[in-house]
Formats: C-alpha cells, sequence, structure tokens
C-alpha cells in the first residue's frame, strides 16, 4: 500500500471545483512612481519569482491573513506561492482565500496547485496567461470528505511531510552552493597567492612580448547553419569556459576566405572581446575542432617563454582588468593591441627559459588541482539541484496522487 493509501484508510475523496471553495480577486497596477512615493513596510508581490516576486514595499496594504496567490500573466503564470501577514499583489497576480476553511488546509491547496496549476496555462499569441476563469474550474481533492475534522487531519500530515521534504531540499541545495562558494574563494585564495612575487623574483613583461594573438573571422550570420562546423561567439565565452550548448555553424564552402587560420584546438585559451561577457576567459576543453568568429580573440604563448596552463590562470585573475581596457559600461569594446600592450605578466627566472618554464609549471599544476575540484563541482551542482528536486516531485507526486472518480479516468 502506498502512503496515501494508508493516511485514507478506506475513505473516499470527492473532486470540488476551487471556485466552489474559495473567492479569487485580481491585484492593483502599482507603478514604479507609486512604489516609490508610498514606501512603507507591506511588501508587494509581482509576478517575478525572485526574492520570493517582492518588486517594493508600501505603506497600505491590501490583503491581511492568510492566502494563496498565483501569477496570471508573461513567463511565469501558473506559479503560486502561500502568503501570510499584511501584503498587496499587483495586476498580474490573483489571489486565494478559502471560504470554508473547515474543509480546506491552505498549505494542502498550495502544494495541490504547485502541480496542477501548470496544467491549465493558455499559451495562445505568444502570452502564457492563466486567469481567474480557468483557476476556478480546477478540481482539487478533499479527502473523506463526509468527515472534515479527519479530511483536514490527513491534508495536515501531508503538508507536514511536504514542508520537510522542502526544508531538506532547500538544506541541501544550500550546502551544495556554500560549499562550491568556498572552494571557489580557495581557488581564487592560492591563485593570487602563487601569482604574487616580491620585487626583484620576476620580470614583468606585457602579453605581447610573450605570447602572439589571433583575432576572430567575420562569420555572416545569414550563412550560419544548423550543423557543419562549430562557430565560438562571444556569448559562448563564459566563466573558465567554452560553452558549446547553444552554437552556430557554418560550410566553409560558403567563403572565398580560407578559415583554417581560424581554428581553435584543445586547450586554447580564448577572450571575449566585446559584449556582456567582455573579458571572459574561456580554456578550449573540446576534443572537436571550432573556429573563432569576431570579437573573440586568441592567446598563443611562446612556448620557449610562457606555459600555457601558466597563461590561463594569470588571465583569469585579470577579467576585471581586461573589462576595464575595454572600456567597460554598457558597450565594452577590446582592442587586441590596448590588450597586449597593458596587461603585464609576470615571468620568473627571466634569464633562465628552462628553470622559468619549470616554475610556471610548478604554480600551474597546483592551480589546476584546484580548479579541478571547483570545475567538478561547479558542473556537478546543477545535476545535484536537479536530483533533489526531481526526488522532491517523486514524493510530492506520491502523496498527492488521489484516486480520480471513474468518468475522470475514462
Amino acid at each position: 500500500m502506498s502512503y496515501l493509501e494508508k493516511l485514507l484508510d478506506g475513505a473516499g475523496v470527492a473532486w470540488v471545483p476551487l471556485g466552489e471553495l474559495v473567492t479569487l480577486r485580481r491585484g492593483r497596477v502599482m507603478s514604479k512612481e507609486y512604489l516609490a512615493d508610498n514606501t512603507g513596510n507591506f511588501p508587494v508581490y509581482s509576478s517575478q519569482t525572485g526574492k520570493n516576486g517582492v518588486i517594493g514595499k508600501i505603506d497600505t496594504f491590501d490583503f491581511d491573513g492568510e492566502y494563496i496567490t498565483w501569477t496570471t500573466d508573461g513567463a511565469n503564470a501558473g506559479t503560486v506561492f502561500h502568503r501570510t501577514g499584511k501584503f498587496s499583489i499587483t495586476n498580474v497576480c490573483g489571489s486565494i482565500k478559502i471560504n470554508q476553511e473547515a474543509k480546506l488546509n491552505y498549505k494542502f491547496l498550495f502544494y495541490w496547485l504547485s502541480i496542477e496549476a501548470q496544467k491549465h496555462v493558455y499559451s495562445g499569441m505568444g502570452n502564457p496567461k492563466l486567469m481567474s476563469h480557468q483557476v476556478e474550474k480546477i478540481s482539487i481533492p478533499i479527502p473523506c470528505p463526509e468527515n472534515p475534522q479527519k479530511s483536514l487531519a490527513i491534508q495536515a500530515e501531508i503538508v507536514r511531510i511536504l514542508d520537510a521534504l522542502t526544508a531538506l531540499t532547500t538544506e541541501l541545495t544550500t550546502e551544495l552552493t556554500t560549499e562550491l562558494s568556498a572552494r571557489k574563494k580557495q581557488y581564487n585564495h592560492y591563485r593570487d597567492r602563487l601569482l604574487t612575487f616580491d620585487e626583484g623574483e620576476v620580470e614583468w613583461r606585457t602579453l605581447g612580448e610573450v605570447c602572439d594573438f589571433k583575432n576572430g573571422f567575420a562569420f555572416k550570420s545569414n550563412l550560419f547553419r544548423e550543423n557543419g562546423l562549430p562557430i565560438i561567439r562571444i556569448t559562448n565565452v563564459s566563466d573558465k569556459n567554452i560553452d558549446l550548448s547553444d552554437v552556430k555553424y557554418f560550410n566553409p564552402a560558403d567563403y572565398k576566405e580560407n578559415t583554417k587560420s581560424f581554428e581553435v584546438n584543445y586547450g586554447d585559451i580564448l577572450v571575449a572581446m566585446s559584449g556582456a561577457t567582455t573579458g571572459k576567459i574561456g580554456f578550449y576543453a573540446h576534443r572537436h575542432s571550432a573556429y573563432l568568429n569576431q570579437r573573440v580573440g586568441k592567446f598563443l604563448p611562446k612556448k620557449e617563454t610562457l606555459n600555457n596552463r601558466y597563461l590561463y590562470h594569470f588571465l583569469l585573475s585579470k577579467v576585471e582588468s581586461i573589462y576595464v581596457i575595454a572600456g567597460g559600461g554598457a558597450q565594452p569594446n577590446l582592442s587586441s593591441n590596448a590588450l597586449m600592450e597593458k596587461i603585464l605578466i609576470p615571468i620568473p627566472h627571466p634569464n633562465n627559459s628552462q628553470k622559468s618554464l619549470a616554475e610556471q609549471t610548478r604554480i600551474a599544476s597546483i592551480l589546476d588541482k584546484f580548479d579541478t575540484l571547483t570545475s567538478s563541482l561547479q558542473e556537478g551542482l546543477p545535476r545535484e539541484i536537479e536530483l533533489r528536486q526531481k526526488q522532491y516531485e517523486h514524493y510530492r507526486g506520491l502523496l498527492l496522487s488521489f484516486p480520480k472518480p471513474a468518468e475522470a479516468a475514462v
């Protein structure tokens, strides 16, 4: 027997349209100016999911008590929240007030709608909506309807378990995120420490003295393909990596120019030279080749002078400096000449190439170990969080899988 069957203990389930049990209201329009002119202590909730939906606080409130609210319009349509206290909602939200609290538990309703509301979102005309007339038609299971006291006890036990699962999932996610943050700080600490030298220990040289630089090719967007040879654009350069999850392709036959010289291979270090990712450094860790689009550059270290991984770790410490060189602001634009002339890199034992490369290799090897640990956590974290969420949704589904009437199953 499932846990739900044990809870029901043979009792029936009534499926009731939500409109028979609750009162629905819409929020009101509140502009940024209104929020600024009426600042206070009572939260205003809107359609966003960040910060629990809070977009500001005002000196009055429209609701006082326990409610369920939901997002009516936009990308988050169908998202539900459990609210308590004094608050207001904007016009892209709706509120649910239970009329018969002897029959229905607020948190039970919240968990049920967390599953069910999304199924009723209408996405016509590209604008997802879940309006009041749709919400009131959503059926909700009322266990043991002939015995309200037992019904509420069953609902409360389901809420207790789901609250505990929610808390556990949140705690585990927080622990994983905290661990990743600690590893990043540890890597940054040792990187800065290992790349800090006393006067006379190193010789500071411009990047242009110790490596060459290759600018990308102006691949034409109207010739992008869905398959072929991959093109690395500025959007593919993320924190320390080259992300090829969203990549465009090209066919060399579409160009008179020889694109071979713009090839990128495993181990190459790239930099984004404009846009939101300006200054970001990426290590190309893929085994297949790709090609540099314009505004993406590639560093070519001189092997007799500069270790590739040493350069990589050093450049990661200079992301903000590179962004400043690019002009910062809303439209940063990095010049390869400025980059190669203004960024200085420390070269240990500058008069002994063999000894210098050995020291660079030693430093890079230590930082690689921290980098590998941090990267493995960073790659594993989203998957781990996803697994925790799926685990939570699995048990939530089991606890809310009430038997439906025969006519509903047909």
